[in-house]
């Protein structure tokens, strides 16, 4: 990915927030029904602050509908989600609409886009939050989402109708509207989605910038392999008549034998990368 100037990459990650960076965030007994049917059970899930955190799981446990009542698309039956800092916690599901879209990002799997607008008019939806409510985008607010576009390989796609995209490219011009959103705190519904490996590692590579730059990160990942290479903490949600966290902390403490085998029905073993020393993972069927 193209890389831009470090002034212009920290406004389009960290931008112009209501409060400094460096915030977690912590899902507390969450629950969530349909149909009379339990989908999530008192789940807990933590991110640490300016970290990136993997949302783990067979299919079918919940990771989607977490992250979709996490940014309060939909709203849980039960628990909490807060915006954790040293001077306190904060109510992120009672905020005003436009201060949680200013604090926080969702970038959904699969995110359907049939307007017939270009690229960049899609990116520059990122910047709603920052202005008045009947003013037009700025040229600071084009300067960020171009910057933005840059920075996730798509700059050259802007002038495109967003309809016109392939999947992957799609995925892209998402991850860019949501830095120029600007926010503190990412959630991303399976980021590689359509990618192919280059792609993949350049988009987990940005994110782990963005962890370094002070975003709170909190991914659904279906690569474990992927999330071993990445992430600094996991959270690992385990099938059964309702999703509930199986394991849940730093990445070499969770990513092993004695938590996934069972989750996920195979036989793990854990090596460990020549060069980054991180945990490589292979499967057997069990």
């Amino acid at each position: 990915m193209t890389q831009v100037s470090e002034t212009t990459a920290a406004r389009t990650t960290v931008g112009t927030t209501d409060a400094a960076p460096g915030a977690g965030l912590a899902a507390e007994r969450v629950r969530w029904s349909v149909g009379g049917r339990l989908i999530l059970d008192d789940v807990d899930v933590t991110a640490p602050p300016g970290a990136v955190t993997g949302l783990l799981g067979p299919n079918g446990t919940g990771k989607s509908t977490l992250l979709r009542l996490v940014a309060g698309v939909q709203a849980p039956d039960g628990g909490q989600v807060a915006l954790v800092e040293a001077s306190g916690r904060e109510d992120l599901l009672a905020m005003p609409r436009r201060r949680r879209a200013r604090t926080l990002a969702f970038v959904e799997q699969d995110a359907a886009t049939e307007l017939p607008v270009t690229v960049l008019d899609a990116v520059l939806l990122g910047r709603t939050p920052h202005r008045s409510l009947l003013a037009g985008p700025t040229d600071d607010d084009h300067t960020i989402a171009r910057a933005a576009l840059d920075r996730v390989g798509a700059e050259h796609l802007a002038a495109r109708d967003v309809t016109t995209l392939s999947g992957g490219e799609r995925q892209r011009v998402h991850m860019a509207r949501a830095l120029a959103q600007a926010p503190r705190v990412l959630l991303l519904d399976e980021p590689t989605n359509h990618l192919d490996v280059a792609a993949q590692l350049a988009t987990m590579r940005l994110v782990r910038e963005l962890a370094t730059e002070g975003v709170t990160v909190l991914a659904a990942l279906h690569d474990l392999s992927l999330a071993a290479a990445t992430c600094d903490h996991a959270v690992v949600l385990a099938p059964g008549a309702a999703g509930h966290v199986a394991a849940a902390g730093p990445v070499d403490e969770v990513l092993v034998p004695e938590v996934i085998d069972p989750v996920y029905g195979v036989r793990t073993t854990v090596l460990r990368h020549p060069r980054t020393g991180r945990p490589v993972l292979t499967f057997d069927e069990h």
